[in-house]
């Protein structure tokens, strides 16, 4: 049964999001595959010592044997003894817009992986079931690619300096107009990288005697972020208000280690949607704990902007919230607008502050003019300022693609975690002999799928992505569909027992993971 939140009127719409809790038996049969492969691991690392196996890694040079060790042997097992098996559902080259459809470079291996050779065949009209396309604005045709292939001549393709000197131009004054506008803040701020946006922002907002309250499934830029800052970081449970209340409360208490002096800022690191669980963040209840602990919130909507709400604009409309009740609100360009980059939004005061202590607005070069244009063009579509309901429709046809494709998998008797509104689909694969086993049977039937395995998921939850797009048309889907019901019946990956577990009803244990201003 799925979980429905109304909690005292703060939802004002169900909030339906459900976990299918591993089974037993699947659970122990992935914990034995990984100790086989540990023990093989093991036994032709025993044979590349003695010269048996040829060995493929990076390894020191003869005359550099007495040197400090510049490669770590055991620190590289897992790649060379279980990523290695599995290496081609990666780095797959495409050759083409990554659009509903693509072509991609076909390649062999005949050393298992270590090394790749083109055949010089291209497969054609691949369903792209991989890209972070959610509108469809990734295109080589319409307006988009037009508006960008003007400005392209008339402002060419590069900047060659920083804002604060001979970069800024009017398309990125009208840029940060225009993202403010959609987002129903004061100002905005545009950077050239999405993931940077994260890094060199959030040491610019806390630094030492400051505490960072950070989801344990929050990405790798707001992790590496909130590192650089120097700030104390505490991880509450992945979208448990129970954990990062008990966090709050211990901070406002206890204060800082040590001294026991108040912290000077406690800031609340969430994202709108989590790319990995495909989860949703319980935003109204994150707002109702920063306003009653009177502590700030950095909320990154990277994957939930242009893919949420009726209009597009993100977690904020899809709950009916105030834009203002997030001190600082960012997101990228690199998925929905089918463009690169990323933005702050805030209060005018927020983004002079980061204007002029942001390593991301004081030291990178700025923002390609064709990006831009890109993103400008597609904004525009999707607030319907461009004279047509394109942009509204497209953000309608990916709520109801999302729908379709979950409803669809779940009665097909597939483990699907995640939101039902989220476009980020997580298909449960467990075993790690299925990971690549299921990345080129479904190559094999024409769909282009992302498998992801530890370290980036626990190491019993790998699993395959799927996100969704307004590109996609329901044939595709069914397409698809029915290559996932075939393959899954191959491989057995059917596990679903219909037993869905809440994330809000999950346990958690009170023990807080902190990284300390020393």
């Amino acid at each position: 049964v799925n979980h429905i939140v109304h909690n005292g009127g703060l939802y004002k719409r169900p909030f339906n999001e459900a976990f299918e809790e591993t089974p037993m038996l699947v659970a122990v049969l992935t914990y034995v595959g990984y100790g086989v492969l540990t023990l093989f691991g093991y036994l032709r690392d025993f044979m590349r010592q003695w010269k048996i196996e040829k060995c493929q890694n990076a390894t020191e040079r003869e005359e550099q044997k007495d040197f400090v060790p510049l490669y770590q042997d055991f620190e590289n097992f897992y790649n060379r003894n279980l990523y290695m098996r599995i290496r081609d559902s990666w780095n797959r080259p495409i050759c083409s817009v990554p659009g509903a459809k693509v072509d991609m470079m076909e390649r062999v291996s005949h050393d298992y992986n270590w090394t790749f050779t083109y055949t010089g065949r291209v497969i054609k009209d691949i369903i792209n079931m991989g890209s972070y396309n959610y509108l469809g604005f990734a295109q080589n045709a319409g307006a988009c690619q037009e508006a960008a292939a003007k400005v392209l001549c008339q402002y060419g393709a590069g900047v060659c300096s920083t804002r604060q000197e001979m970069g800024n131009l009017d398309k990125h004054e009208e840029l940060e107009k225009l993202v403010a506008r959609f987002l129903g803040v004061e100002s905005a701020m545009a950077y050239g990288m999405g993931f940077a946006t994260n890094s060199m922002n959030i040491p610019a907002l806390v630094g030492k005697g400051c505490l960072i309250l950070s989801d344990e499934l929050n990405h790798a830029s707001l992790v590496l972020g909130a590192r650089l800052s120097g700030a104390t970081i505490r991880i509450f449970k992945h979208n448990n208000m129970q954990s990062l209340e008990k966090l709050l409360k211990d901070a406002i208490v206890h204060g800082q280690p040590r001294t026991r002096r108040p912290w000077k800022k406690i800031l609340i690191l969430v994202e709108g949607i989590y790319s990995m669980e495909g989860s949703i963040v319980r935003l109204p209840e994150v707002i109702a704990l920063k306003k009653k602990y009177k502590s700030y919130l950095y909320l990154d909507e990277a994957h939930s902007i242009g893919a949420l709400g009726p209009s597009g604009r993100g977690v904020v409309e899809y709950f009916g919230l105030n834009p203002e009740d997030v001190d600082v609100m960012m997101g990228t360009f690199t998925k929905s607008f089918g463009a690169a980059g990323g933005y702050i939004g805030g209060k005018k005061e927020l983004i002079d502050y980061l204007r002029t202590y942001s390593h991301s607005a004081v030291y990178a070069t700025s923002m390609s003019p064709p990006v831009v244009e890109q993103i400008i063009t597609s904004v525009k579509c999707i607030m319907g300022e461009d004279g047509t309901t394109i942009g509204k429709a497209r953000v309608q046809q990916l709520a109801e693609n999302t729908r379709y494709f979950r409803r669809r998998l779940k009665e097909m008797g597939f483990i699907i975690y995640g939101n039902e509104d989220s476009p980020v689909v997580p298909l449960m694969l467990y075993m790690p002999a299925k990971i690549g086993a299921f990345g080129r049977e479904m190559l094999k039937r024409n769909i282009g799928v992302v498998v992801v395995g530890f370290p980036a998921t626990p190491i019993i939850e790998s699993r395959a992505r799927f996100c969704l797009s307004a590109a996609h048309t329901k044939e595709m889907l069914d397409t698809a569909l029915k290559e996932i019901d075939e393959v899954g019946d191959l491989l057995q990956l059917k596990y679903s027992r219909r037993r869905l577990v809440p994330l809000l009803d999950r346990p958690f244990d009170e023990t807080t993971y902190e990284e300390t201003e020393d």
